[in-house]
């Protein structure tokens, strides 16, 4: 058959109303994260009020990377989003730094811990599944002077069962997919907005109120250490906050984009935040500060349970963050897909992830190629390591993002922008001025977990060098 009456190549199709959107923006920020990091800032910050201003902070920072991504969204409403933007403003070596390190551990890493989180909860309910019980066990192995356990354990053989499920679920199309990804935000932020109003109408602790609230700010001197430390502090609520942004990567796929992509960036955004922010007051309206520092293994949502619902509570907590959880890592599969998607269609990734199955209308090689690295990751034991290491990197991405926008309006004013960033320029060139202090002062007291993350950039810049020439040639001979 003729290539011109060859069938239809199969596409995306738009699947997606304002409500999937916006459950995919709630969905894949609310993990385990909002259960977790509160006790490592308290410890960080030694005051009840400045625990909360960080997360204030952290929301006003999320809240305007939102509204400034929806005029880039509403602008350019392709699949692949964040990818495309910076391909569009900066240059296709940008896009491809940012899809790069997406692809080998902030996107994928992400989801592969997402994933042990899931098993490890599961382990509440069921201790054989363990990271200690392993099915097969090679003792350890010493890399960079660490003791490093080398096996296949129950916990990690959970989490890859649960990520090949949902890989499954989302190449079976987007409608199925959108499908548990409502059903689990529904479900877990009632539950989440549960423990908000169940916590502060009967749940305070007299003793931590008074511990608390009688001694709010707890010397802090507003100087520029203190900024400092609250600077490198909400590290933690920020990447709690993280990957609203996915629904952007599924811009393909959204009904009406121009106008549900900013919506439901801030109507997500907006949700999640104001319940992160309620349950931190939670928190210490439960838990004197010293409790929340301390809580075994950071786990300060189940040491508020425990406080709130008596000895059932740790089970409670465990069966809703696992829901929380699994939600999360579905939105965070479905949306990831769509970057190596959009990368592949510009020559930059594996060709076959360019392909579209005919039939579920699902991009089936790049969520494969997704699930397979991400399962790889839970089997190295050192993927949590590698998330620290990129923070440094993805608030970089979120900078040049945003000034990407400031770059889009002087060079390609004539874009029809149906929606223009609120507050701008001032909201978004003040976003850019709190990432700048924030990078500069993980540099400064992190540098173990900074350096890493821009070397995983750079090394993206041979690769990109690399796939360029062989596209070159491969126009050449196609010119003969």
């Amino acid at each position: 058959m003729k290539a011109s009456q060859s069938q239809p190549k199969a596409e995306l199709v738009k699947g997606l109303g304002l409500t999937s959107a916006t459950t995919i923006v709630m969905g894949s920020m609310i993990g385990s994260g909002i259960f977790i990091v509160s006790a490592d800032v308290a410890r960080q910050v030694q005051s009840p009020g400045l625990l909360i201003t960080a997360w204030v902070l952290a929301a006003f920072m999320t809240v305007v990377g939102a509204l400034t991504y929806g005029e880039l969204a509403a602008a350019m409403p392709r699949a692949g989003g964040q990818y495309v933007y910076l391909r569009e403003s900066l240059g296709p070596l940008y896009g491809f730094l940012y899809g790069w390190t997406m692809f080998l551990v902030i996107q994928t890493g992400t989801i592969a811990a997402v994933a042990v989180a899931f098993a490890k909860f599961l382990g509440v309910f069921a201790p054989s599944v363990s990271a200690s019980n392993y099915i097969v066990n090679f003792g350890t192995a010493t890399v960079f002077g660490h003791d490093w356990p080398v096996g296949f354990s129950t916990q990690q053989a959970v989490a890859i069962v649960c990520l090949a499920l949902l890989t499954g679920v989302n190449c079976l199309g987007l409608k199925l997919g959108a499908l548990v990804q409502n059903v689990f935000t529904f479900t877990k932020t009632a539950a989440l907005l549960g423990l908000v109003l169940i916590g502060l109408l009967v749940g305070a602790s007299p003793v931590a109120r008074h511990a608390n609230f009688g001694d709010f700010w707890q010397g802090a001197d507003w100087g520029v250490a203190m900024l400092t430390v609250l600077a490198v502090a909400m590290v933690g609520p920020l990447f709690s906050a993280d990957a609203w942004n996915n629904v952007t990567f599924t811009a393909g796929e959204v009904k009406n984009p121009r106008r549900n992509l900013p919506l439901s960036l801030v109507l997500g955004t907006g949700t999640v935040l104001a319940l992160y922010i309620a349950v931190n007051f939670v928190y210490i309206s439960v838990l004197p500060l010293d409790l929340i520092q301390h809580a075994p293994e950071d786990r300060v949502g189940t040491a508020a349970a425990l406080a709130i619902l008596g000895a059932g509570g740790q089970s409670v907590m465990a069966g809703f963050i696992m829901i929380s959880v699994f939600g999360c890592l579905n939105g965070l599969i479905l949306a990831g897909a769509r970057i190596y998607y959009a990368m592949a269609r510009d020559g930059l990734f594996f060709e076959r992830a360019a392909r579209v199955h005919p039939a579920y209308h699902a991009p089936v090689p790049s969520l494969v190629f997704q699930g397979v690295w991400s399962a790889a990751l839970t089997l190295t034991g050192t993927y949590t390591q590698l998330l620290d290491y990129v923070m440094f990197a993805t608030i970089l991405f979120y900078i040049l993002t945003i000034g990407g926008l400031f770059v889009l309006r002087r060079t390609r004013p004539e874009m029809e922008r149906p929606y223009r960033a609120f507050g701008y320029p001032v909201l978004p060139a003040l976003y850019i001025v709190m990432a700048v202090f924030i990078e500069i002062q993980l540099l400064r007291f992190k540098p173990q977990f900074t350096w890493p993350g821009l070397i995983i950039v750079v090394l993206g810049v041979p690769v990109y060098l690399a796939l360029r020439a062989r596209l070159g040639r491969a126009h050449g001979a196609a010119a003969e």
